[in-house]
């Protein structure tokens, strides 16, 4: 199928997602967003998706939302902002409960929506260079997207509010120290990374690193004995999956496992 704002393969086993409007920052429009929602369904459906990974074409990962087509929606503007964060919400949604883990190779500024969609990502690795901001309070808006619920959760409130509000950009370095970064590489090699990373995920157990993600994004508002509770059933559930089995058996007969993914 061919999209008209990303470029999306799927080669042994994982899939690239790449923002593809160069010319405007790959900003986000209402084609991106609802392109990017049939992406994340299409990749939670495929079993050939072990591992994905979201990058931008060209010098930014993106700055976030077209804010010159919110301007030429005039009275319509509210409309469209809520049929956009309709297909990308849906897209965050889809991408945290799918069990391929999902890889962000971050190659520039992330800013608004882009930072959202970065903060989303189970992993993300940032170029040197590459910065992240907020950027939502200095257009006047409020952030969507995921970031109020992902960065308190990472970085705490105090500093969230102050990222958000102060819009404080962060360099590389510093979303490492605060936990926003998984890894920091030279310029340029964000993508090549992140493939080399998705290929050691997409040859694992696909079905286990779904309940690790899922189970942690519970975590933080259950109690105690219902999280608990969670850990059992899901340990019970993927305990019955082929790849639990084969990990298993590998296990007691010395030898390294041969996961499928399922």
């Amino acid at each position: 199928m061919a999209y008209e704002t990303v470029t999306f393969t799927v080669a042994d086993g994982v899939a690239t997602i790449t923002m593809n409007r160069p010319d405007v920052a790959n900003a986000l429009n209402l084609t991106m967003a609802r392109e990017l929602a049939e992406l994340a369904i299409e990749c939670d459906e495929r079993d050939d998706v072990r591992a994905v990974i979201l990058t931008g074409n060209g010098r930014f990962f993106s700055a976030g939302g077209d804010l010159d087509g919110f301007s030429k929606a005039a009275e319509r503007a509210g409309a469209l902002s809520k049929q956009m964060t309709m297909y990308v919400h849906s897209a965050v949604s889809r991408f945290s409960r799918m069990d391929a883990p999902l890889i962000g190779a971050v190659n520039g500024m992330a800013a608004g929506a882009g930072f959202s969609f970065a903060m989303s990502c189970d992993i993300v690795i940032v170029e040197e260079s590459a910065q992240l901001l907020s950027a939502y309070t200095s257009s006047g808006l409020s952030p969507d997207g995921s970031s109020t619920y992902f960065l308190p959760r990472v970085v705490g409130y105090k500093r969230a509010y102050e990222l958000m509000v102060l819009n404080r950009r962060l360099t590389a370095a510093e979303a490492l120290e605060w936990g926003i970064a998984t890894k920091v590489v030279p310029d340029g090699e964000s993508l090549t990374q992140a493939k080399e990373l998705a290929a050691k995920l997409a040859s694992g157990p696909t079905k286990a690193y779904g309940s690790v993600k899922r189970l942690l994004h519970a975590s933080s508002t259950e109690t105690l004995e219902t999280q608990m509770e969670s850990e059992s059933r899901a340990f019970a559930d993927v305990l019955r999956t082929e790849d639990a089995q084969e990990g298993v058996a590998a296990f007691l007969e010395k030898r390294k496992p041969e996961y499928k993914g399922r």
